[in-house]
């Protein structure tokens, strides 16, 4: 089976079925002391919570039991989603609901059961949710259609920002699920309060289908906040393409699915007295642009070191200003020297080809730098290890899960 799912644990899940069981084990008050004449006793429903519960969780479950019989047909409505989901045990005497109810919402529960002679027998409870002045939602979540497309490289995180800080990490993690086609280990990771970010413990293997769940609508993000919607996204990871360079050698070398494809001669950050260098690590492709305008960070016009230059065929690496570009004016150092202000130079021809075989989320490692790669600085995720990633991930267990 595909592997990586933090959407639920199963100590609570249990904990909380287990405690459910105890609170149904007796028939709703309506239902009792109804009988059938033959001997045959009615049916019953027991519901948790209980009838005219006040202040329910919104992670809390629903609970249907029939005692005496089985149950025809169970029906949660209320809060604005309508319908609340759930699932009938297959033996038919329990029925759980499914995701979280919401805030400041009355629920009512219909449940039909039957017993052995064919007679049913209604039960009708209510219930009201804690009460809620906030709500939280995802601002951003990467990958996306527009920016990146929905096939990536193999390294490409997923990576989530709220509009709101979350406070509750536990309660959003818990709600966040990740299914791939193939097996996967992999970690959600808390970067702040508004930016958790997923990858797996090695590169996606190529060709795999991936979707992403974030089930929020109702999960408690904080003191009186809650999620205001649910989100999914599906994506798929293309060919395993790795650029690997050393700043020493100036040369890059493309490998496909484990095959050199391309080698490309590369001048790199000078250094020197403005410390241009080109960070080392593991970089990702972060976009594709046929022209960005660079400009000399902190210098302005009339100073000395001051640049402003369109150039063409770009592929980001870096938040700090790092791209692998096309160069014609340093054609003559590519392959033996470094004299760039810190991007990856090559040449026209290289740089076209490049920018068309590129997915973003295609790692990029590059050596020989005494400037490292910092894991915040763009999509730098990979130069923590796993250890280190696991350290901000407070679900650090989940369950296998596969796509259907």
């Amino acid at each position: 089976m595909g592997r990586v799912a933090y959407g639920s644990s199963g100590l609570l899940a249990l904990a909380l079925l287990t405690a459910c069981s105890a609170c149904s084990a007796e028939p709703a008050e309506e239902s009792k002391g109804v009988a059938i004449a033959g001997g045959v006793k009615a049916a019953s429903a027991g519901v948790f919570p209980p009838d005219k519960s006040r202040n329910v969780p919104t992670d809390q479950s629903v609970v249907v039991s029939a005692q005496g019989g089985t149950l025809k047909s169970v029906r949660v409505t209320g809060g604005k989603a309508g319908i609340l989901p759930g699932e009938l045990s297959a033996d038919r005497t329990r029925w759980r609901s499914l995701g979280n109810v919401r805030p400041n919402s009355t629920y009512t529960v219909t449940a039909v059961s039957v017993n052995s002679a064919g007679q049913q027998n209604e039960t009708t409870s209510t219930f009201q949710t804690v009460k809620g002045t906030k709500t939280f939602d995802i601002k951003t979540i990467t990958p996306n259609k527009e920016d990146t497309g929905l096939t990536v490289g193999v390294g490409m995180p997923i990576m989530i920002t709220f509009d709101q800080p979350v406070a509750d990490r536990v309660s959003v993690e818990r709600n966040l699920s990740v299914q791939s086609s193939k097996p996967v280990e992999g970690a959600w990771h808390w970067f702040d309060d508004t930016h958790v970010d997923f990858r797996p413990r090695k590169y996606w293997p190529a060709h795999t289908k991936v979707r992403v769940e974030a089930k929020l609508a109702g999960v408690r993000g904080g003191p009186n906040m809650y999620g205001k919607r649910d989100v999914a996204l599906d994506f798929k990871i293309g060919r395993s393409q790795i650029t690997e360079g050393s700043l020493k050698e100036h040369v890059l070398y493309v490998r496909r699915d484990g095959k050199q494809i391309r080698e490309m001669p590369m001048s790199a950050g000078q250094g020197g007295v403005w410390k241009y260098y080109t960070t080392s690590g593991i970089h990702l492709a972060m976009s594709r642009e046929e022209a960005t305008l660079m400009t000399s960070p902190g210098i302005g016009p009339g100073q000395s070191g001051y640049y402003s230059l369109m150039v063409y065929k770009t592929v980001r690496i870096s938040n700090s200003g790092e791209y692998i570009h096309s160069a014609p004016w340093s054609v003559g150092s590519q392959g033996n020297s470094n004299v760039s202000h810190g991007c990856v130079n090559i040449s026209p021809a290289n740089a076209s080809w490049f920018l068309k075989n590129t997915l973003i989320g295609d790692p990029i490692i590059l050596t020989g730098s005494p400037r490292k790669l910092e894991p915040t600085n763009g999509w730098g995720h990979w130069q923590e290890n796993w250890k280190e990633w696991l350290q901000w991930s407070v679900l650090k267990d989940a369950p296998t899960m596969a796509l259907p």
